[in-house]
């Protein structure tokens, strides 16, 4: 089992920035990949970023590219989201997530853990 807690979350203003992280405990030398996911009210769970434990190799929604960058410590078992230009659009609920898949998680379908999330709310 592994455990995610997410903290970071807070209102913002458009065009601030805002770092989430995610803490992991439990087994945490199982996941391959790690990732962020986010759910605004009304709308499905989206994928925004993930990366590769190991390797560090990272893939972003379209959405996201160039303004949010994902990253990890290892030796912290802490995830990272570093969120800039951020937008009214980006308001949601962030989840972390984590796959002991070898595929990068670009669905929900493809996790198997997740953190409770942390509300991000921007304001214009």
């Amino acid at each position: 089992q592994v455990q995610l807690v997410e903290s970071g979350g807070e209102l913002v203003q458009a065009g601030g920035s805002l770092r989430l992280s995610c803490a992991a405990s439990g087994r945490t030398y199982g996941p391959y990949y790690m990732g962020w996911f986010r759910q605004a009210p009304g709308k499905e769970r989206e994928f925004v970023a993930a990366i590769n434990w190991i390797g560090g190799s990272t893939c972003y929604a379209d959405s996201v590219k160039g303004r949010f960058t994902i990253s990890r410590a290892r030796a912290k078992n802490t995830l990272y989201l570093q969120m800039s230009s951020l937008a009214p659009e980006d308001t949601a609920v962030y989840y972390c997530a984590a796959s002991t898949g070898i595929v990068v998680p670009t669905s929900p379908g493809r996790c198997d853990y997740w953190g409770q999330g942390t509300q991000v709310t921007v304001s214009s």
